[in-house]
């Protein structure tokens, strides 16, 4: 059978191309500014009572609204407050027995009219688990269930002829951010706590690694104020171009290669000064509970190499390298 010949359509050049991604964007940023400047009170009741839940947050919605709650879930697991996606139709299935009384459950419905849903809405209502409903029609029967009711409505889909969810996906994600973000600040949640729950991630080694997992303790470079330039140049040599001097335990100084440097530059009779006329007296140091990052910073700032380490009395327990920080991880 012969099949009809399509007639070849022109192919969009790249500005055209890059103007449609543009649109795109342009509609789905306005959309959440739309959000921004119509967020009100329900947000704050939102809040309170996601703040007051002794139990999880349990996140629902159907096709890409589902996708999305799968995604809002995880934000708030990673950021302290335990939730997890329940799928409304899996929920009349056994499922619901995840669901607590202490629970607070999110739906997402950009309709608010899905028949699935009211499945499990009617068994939240049924356990007195408070709704949180984000969607784009307030007066929907999901709207009219719900306990608070969150604006994720929108004026365009970016999608033509909105044959897909695109800006309310959108929508419905930044709000679902903005819920998650707000808790974890109003309770207090701190980079440590983050870390606590990623320790397998960049960031949460970077802040989970101290100055006293990367630091020397043994065979430190250390001299007292009173002992030549000569002793010190072998170990600024060996030593990798710092030396700490200290009287007994205290601090008194560091010297440098850079210290040396400055001082040939002036005599090349400097073997038998002593370290306590070339040191800085005043250097930087850190702690071996100081985050690791927090020791990088502040090298790099003052860029220097390597930090005398001390305890809760001022005296000299080790000494940390950039060279060692950065190995680890630290940045």
């Amino acid at each position: 059978m012969h099949k009809p010949q399509r007639t070849p359509q022109a192919q969009p050049g790249g500005k055209q191309l890059v103007d449609r991604g543009k649109r795109v964007l342009a509609l789905e940023a306005a959309a959440v500014q739309r959000l921004a400047d119509t967020l009100g009170p329900a947000f704050a009741r939102a809040i309170e009572i996601l703040a007051a839940a002794r139990g999880r947050v349990i996140v629902s919605g159907l096709g890409k609204s589902g996708l999305i709650a799968r995604k809002i879930a995880a934000t708030f697991t990673s950021t302290g407050t335990p939730a997890m996606f329940l799928h409304p139709v899996d929920s009349l299935h056994g499922d619901l027995g995840i669901v607590s009384r202490d629970d607070v459950a999110i739906v997402l419905s950009k309709s608010g009219a899905s028949d699935e849903l009211f499945g499990l809405v009617n068994q939240l209502k049924r356990l007195g688990v408070p709704i949180l409903a984000l969607t784009g029609d307030a007066d929907s029967l999901l709207g009219r269930q719900a306990t608070v009711v969150l604006d994720a409505s929108v004026a365009d889909e970016a999608c033509p002829e909105t044959l897909a969810p695109t800006a309310s996906t959108t929508v419905a994600l930044a709000l679902g951010d903005a819920l998650a973000v707000t808790l974890l600040e109003v309770k207090g949640f701190r980079r440590e706590d983050f870390a606590a729950l990623h320790p397998g991630g960049v960031l949460g080694r970077k802040l989970l690694l101290r100055v006293a997992d990367v630091m020397l303790t043994q065979d430190l470079p250390l001299l007292t104020p009173d002992r030549p330039m000569r002793e010190c140049v072998v170990l600024l040599a060996g030593k990798r171009g710092t030396v700490v001097i200290a009287n007994g335990k205290a601090l008194a100084g560091v010297v440098t290669a850079g210290d040396l440097t400055r001082l040939m530059e002036k005599t090349d009779k400097f073997l038998d000064i002593p370290v306590g006329d070339v040191m800085t007296r005043t250097p930087k140091a850190t702690t071996g509970d100081e985050l690791a990052s927090a020791a990088v910073s502040l090298m790099e700032r003052h860029g220097i190499m390597a930090l005398p380490v001390l305890d809760g009395d001022k005296n000299v327990v080790g000494i940390v390298h950039l060279h060692d920080l950065m190995k680890a991880g630290a940045v």
